[in-house]
């Protein structure tokens, strides 16, 4: 059944529930770049001014299969999305050998009033869009001040790469160099004929080694499924370029020691062992941390232009949430929410 009811069914009253598909959400989203961008700062000044909560995310491991991972990341977000949920995502790295996506995610939303959750939303586009986003966010910000890169390097080029150049690419960036480098020359290849059928209109370089690829940008970002830091030599950094760290555990600890490191959360990102906390753990403090994104946003802390800027995201269940309910009403207006009749069916006390 499609119909155009939404959450807001009041206290005391059960909302429907709805399923929302990967096709529906790619729907809502796509064009919409800059207004995402726009959401996602502003949830990020919602999380700094304390409206929201956003506890630590929970890693289920197997030891059967040590290199694979489920997580839940629980969120309550404030301010007019006043929406509560939970992002359930799976990274199953074998999956790509046998050409399935590595991830695979739903976002359950819960209704503010009642706690029912309301819509179940296909999650890997909304991950891989609030993950851009706020990437993109981070490049406008962090490259006041300092001239504005022209030179993009990817390093890792799965589905998080692509939509971090889409988002960088529909907010106003241009670049005279895009460069690629990934261990896997068939994910290379088929990155850059994605760059080739976007458009692009530059030099598009397939890298042989993670050096040229970052001595040759001035925006680096780093997208890969790394579990331990990888790149380690300082002087591959000698021109100071702006990094996207957005995998989290490609940098060793020197590298950071060596920046101006903006994080998106403090506590979360220094924990399970990025790199960020593994400089804590080598310093026995946070005196590496610059600042916070949400600092910057709002002029209380400035990056200085002459040494590397690292941006470490660890990811923040609030963004899911305010992507997801963007989506959700975005669906809800159209008339096109997928109501699932009688989901809650013991709705009376004593029956």
């Amino acid at each position: 059944m499609s119909t155009g009811s939404s959450a807001a069914a009041g206290p005391g009253v059960v909302p429907p529930f709805a399923v929302i598909s990967g096709a529906q959400v790619r729907q809502a989203l796509q064009g919409r770049e800059r207004e995402v961008v726009g959401l996602v700062a502003d949830t990020y000044r919602l999380h700094g001014a304390g409206d929201s909560v956003n506890p630590p995310s929970y890693f289920l491991r197997f030891p059967d299969r040590p290199s694979s991972r489920i997580i839940a990341l629980p969120a309550s977000l404030g301010g007019t999305a006043r929406v509560d949920g939970l992002k359930w995502i799976s990274s199953f790295p074998q999956n790509v050998t046998a050409g399935v996506p590595r991830a695979s995610a739903v976002l359950i939303l819960n209704d503010h009033d009642t706690g029912y959750p309301f819509a179940c939303l296909e999650s890997s586009i909304i991950s891989a869009t609030r993950t851009a986003a706020s990437a993109a966010l981070a490049a406008c910000l962090l490259s006041r001040g300092r001239p504005r890169p022209a030179r993009v390097g990817f390093f890792g080029t799965g589905l998080i790469s692509r939509y971090i150049h889409t988002f960088l690419a529909n907010t106003g960036w241009s670049f005279d160099r895009i460069g690629v480098h990934d261990l896997s020359a068939d994910s290379a290849a088929g990155f850059r004929s994605y760059l080739e059928r976007s458009g692009a209109d530059c030099r598009i370089t397939v890298h042989d080694s993670p050096e040229q690829l970052i001595r040759s940008s001035d925006l680096v970002v780093f997208a890969t499924i790394a579990g331990e830091p990888h790149v380690s030599d300082l002087s591959w950094f000698a021109h100071h370029p702006l990094v996207l760290h957005v995998s989290l555990r490609d940098l060793a600890p020197g590298i950071l020691l060596d920046s101006a490191n903006i994080v998106d959360d403090t506590d979360h990102c220094l924990n399970a062992n990025t790199s960020p906390h593994l400089a804590e753990q080598l310093t026995g403090g946070r005196d590496f941390l610059t600042g916070t994104l949400d600092e910057v946003l709002d002029g209380r802390v400035t990056v200085p232009a002459d040494r590397t800027v690292v941006f470490s995201p660890f990811g923040l269940g609030v963004l899911d949430l305010a992507v997801g309910k963007y989506v959700y009403d975005r669906v809800a207006r159209s008339g096109a929410l997928h109501i699932i009749e009688d989901f809650f069916h013991e709705l009376r006390r004593y029956g």
